[in-house]
């Protein structure tokens, strides 16, 4: 290139006065823009994602951290609770704050109840404790089983009633009354473990219950009854009354 350069003068000029003339015009345009740096290709990185948080958090209250008054219904806890779990589910911490105020709202609830429950419990033994003598004899005498047991026998006579109506135009309830009777005796003996004992309540339930429906059913008017029904059924579904009840709650 030198030995080129060398034999052709006019194209060293040439090519001195390009390279003077680049520089000069590279000195002008950056004398021009002080502080003015040569532009760089820079890619902005994009802002990082940010996950909705919760922002009573850290409130204590819990009907205060879910928006909620002190008075609010179970339905209006359940959907705040809801509401907040579906915007925050992205934030654990969030979603714990909520989930934690939710609980002790119903641990509060729950223990409320059963304070009520309590209450009511002990101003019945204590209406108990102060009533007269005879009632506190009467109510010896008497003791609540349990659901179960109560549903069982209340279904029992319920569908021996229910057999005596659907059989009225054909004969007496004599057959389902005396099968009556007997699951009556039944349970007693299965309670007291005394057949005798068994046997005088179960009978005198049956005599109780057939005179007060020979008492009360004529009483009934007549247009509440359908012409089929005799008076002896209707007494009988009286004396179903009083079986179940001397079996289920006569100690």
């Amino acid at each position: 290139m030198d030995t080129l350069l060398l034999r052709n003068p006019f194209l060293c000029r040439t090519t001195i006065f390009q390279k003077l003339s680049c520089r000069q015009i590279t000195k002008k345009s950056t004398a021009s823009l002080p502080g003015s740096r040569s532009p760089r290709c820079t890619a902005e990185s994009p802002r990082p994602y940010e996950v909705p948080r919760f922002p009573r958090i850290n409130v204590w209250d819990p009907y205060k951290r879910l928006g909620l008054s002190t008075d609010a219904s179970e339905e209006e806890i359940w959907g705040s609770r809801n509401f907040l779990l579906q915007q925050y589910a992205e934030h654990e911490r969030s979603r714990e704050s909520v989930e934690a105020a939710f609980e002790k709202i119903l641990m509060a609830s729950f223990r409320e109840r059963k304070k009520t429950k309590i209450n009511l419990k002990t101003k019945l033994k204590k209406k108990v404790e102060e009533s007269p003598p005879w009632v506190k004899n009467l109510l010896s005498f008497v003791e609540v089983p349990e659901t179960v047991v109560i549903l069982r026998r209340l279904f029992l006579f319920a569908f021996m009633g229910g057999w005596s109506i659907m059989n009225s135009a054909e004969g007496g309830p004599v057959f389902q009354v005396a099968v009556s009777l007997a699951a009556c005796i039944y349970f007693l003996n299965e309670k007291t473990k005394s057949l005798a004992r068994a046997s005088i309540i179960g009978f005198g339930a049956l005599v109780i219950g057939w005179a007060c429906g020979s008492f009360l059913v004529p009483m009934v008017p007549s247009f509440l009854l359908q012409p089929t029904w005799t008076l002896e059924l209707l007494t009988s579904l009286v004396v179903y009354v009083f079986l179940f009840l001397g079996c289920t709650f006569l100690k």
